[in-house]
């Protein structure tokens, strides 16, 4: 039985380098609004790694696809291209590793995460990651605007109000004028 909510969004692109920062921004900007602050910087840097693969390796093709995934306590990232070759640590050494200045992507990725893996997927394939969410202090309402006096340890003290952030539309496309969109309002 799932007790909790999940959350989920989308983001399809060029894997090219201007694209990367502006994915990584809305990844945050997800993880804000579903409190899991604590997990943006895992998260912003297992991204980039991953988009920064496709860009360098993926054939025939930059298109891939992100998702973000929370369910209960686990955050999966994950991101398909249509590159079937399935990527590999490598052959360096953790010690070669520590000190190289590029081919560590997976290696940081491994450090980073709880569990990551990649698959075949249609005639491409999915690499992922999971991180380990902190329970959430307070469950809010889908249209709650505040709630006051939360009696849970965490981030928020009694009589502080809990200011909620704006929806961002699950399973479609999203873009930055997207999520700035709905952020101001």
């Amino acid at each position: 039985m799932i007790s909790e909510p999940s959350r989920y969004c989308t983001v399809e692109l060029q894997a090219l380098p201007s694209r990367i920062g502006q994915v990584r921004r809305i990844v945050s900007a997800h993880l804000r609004h579903w409190q899991l602050d604590a997990l943006i910087d895992h998260a912003s840097l297992g991204v980039t790694e991953l988009l920064t693969n496709v860009h360098r390796h993926a054939l025939p093709d930059k298109r891939c696809t992100v998702e973000v995934a929370l369910l209960l306590d686990h955050l999966t990232i994950s991101v398909r291209d249509n590159d079937p070759r399935l990527p590999g640590l490598g052959e360096l050494t953790s010690r070669e590793a520590e000190f190289a200045t590029s081919g560590r992507g997976l290696a940081i990725i491994e450090a980073l995460s709880e569990s990551w893996g990649a698959r075949p997927y249609d005639a491409g394939k999915v690499v992922w990651f999971t991180l380990q969410a902190p329970p959430s202090p307070v469950a809010l309402a889908p249209h709650a605007h505040s709630i006051q006096g939360a009696t849970t340890d965490g981030p928020f003290t009694a009589g502080q109000a809990l200011d909620t952030v704006p929806f961002l539309p699950a399973g479609e496309p999203l873009d930055a004028v997207t999520v700035r969109s709905a952020l101001a309002h």
